[in-house]
């Protein structure tokens, strides 16, 4: 397989199609990144050229006291802004969040015959997809990640059908979360002048998805993308990063005292926080007034990372569009859709920004 590396076809059936992912290539021994990974110019990472967001991660326990107010504006301003922020005393015990990544680490680290057991068209369950790169049929250069999905229907049937090295935690960890989702959504709603009932919030985040995200050593980083340039589909993206650190940022206009307009910014892991972005379906029910965030992740050559992030959207048959109260008031900047509809356009291409949001615009 050695010899066949920098060939496209044979690296596909190796990595994609076999299941065996970029691990099961970098477990060979590689010297030098495949050509088929090599990334154009201008979609490289240039770590010197981007800054560290500085912004402090936002005290979630303070909406429960005096200081509601302050605290629900600086969530929402980081969502009409930078579209990204990081929350601590968050509800979710950090003790579980170590556990999750150690769980990353030790399904990732199985033979690649086990992973691949959950490959896309031969997963036993529905529910669970493993997958590398975003979509290999459609992207130029490949992405360095292999990742696998879990989508939640039940307690019951998530203990049954996700991986065993990491279906308790990871339920846990989705269980734990969604109360912090439910909140933060009822303080950004509120700041649009809107009061949603459970059955709203529920339309919005009916589907929900936890992926568990690894980012193999890498020999040459500065030619690749762990993630390329993109924004989320649903509302709310909740994320555990590790201590290796990689996210990036786009900043989208000019932001006092965060940074410039176009400025890539990297978000800095934190102990015990959790990072939170906002997903195009957000910025669609906001009427463009919150922001879903154009970001990107790089690789690095000294350890392996993980990330787990939980995505929350809604169900495929719900339409989604701006929210009728803002409507009224400002027009309509986004035309109103199905969800599904959204979701297969953003699925059907590579990761390319936001240009998966042009396919919501109002004409």
């Amino acid at each position: 397989m050695a010899s066949s590396l920098e060939d496209r076809d044979s690296l596909f059936k190796f990595v994609v199609q076999d299941g065996n992912g970029v691990k099961g290539i970098v477990d060979m021994g590689l010297s030098k990144v495949p050509q088929p990974y090599i990334q154009p110019q201008e979609e490289r990472i240039d770590k010197k050229n981007a800054s560290i967001c500085a912004q402090a991660p936002i005290d979630l326990s303070k909406l429960d006291g005096p200081n509601h107010e302050q605290v629900a504006q600086q969530i929402a301003r980081a969502c009409e802004t930078l579209g990204f922020f990081q929350v601590v005393n968050h509800g979710v015990p950090v003790e579980l969040l170590e556990s999750l990544k150690d769980a990353a680490h030790t399904f990732f680290r199985q033979p690649s015959q086990k992973r691949a057991v959950y490959r896309e068209g031969v997963s036993p369950s529905p529910l669970v997809n493993f997958r590398t790169s975003f979509a290999p049929k459609k992207e130029k250069a490949l992405e360095w990640k292999d990742f696998i999905s879990m989508v939640y229907t039940n307690d019951a049937e998530a203990l049954e059908q996700w991986p065993k090295e990491c279906n308790e935690v990871a339920l846990e960890y989705l269980r734990t979360s969604m109360k912090m989702v439910r909140k933060l959504l009822e303080v950004l709603f509120k700041n649009l002048g809107v009061t949603p009932d459970e059955s709203e919030l529920d339309a919005i985040i009916g589907v929900k998805m936890v992926n568990m995200n690894f980012y193999p050593t890498c020999p040459n980083p500065e030619l690749t993308v762990g993630v390329g340039r993109h924004s989320d589909v649903g509302a709310l993206t909740i994320l555990l990063q590790d201590g290796i650190g990689g996210l990036y940022v786009r900043v989208e206009e000019d932001i006092p005292d965060v940074g410039k307009k176009g400025e890539w910014m990297e978000i800095p892991p934190v102990p015990g926080a959790l990072v939170i972005n906002v997903g195009d379906t957000l910025q669609i029910l906001s009427n463009g007034r919150y922001k879903s965030a154009e970001h990107r992740v790089r690789t690095t050559s000294s350890k392996s990372r993980v990330s787990i992030p939980i995505f929350t959207m809604p169900k495929p048959t719900v339409k989604i569009g701006p929210l009728p109260q803002l409507v009224e008031k400002e027009g309509s900047r986004f035309r109103e859709l199905l969800f599904q509809d959204y979701m297969n356009n953003f699925s059907s291409n590579a990761h390319d920004g936001k240009k998966s949001l042009d396919f919501a615009r109002a004409i």
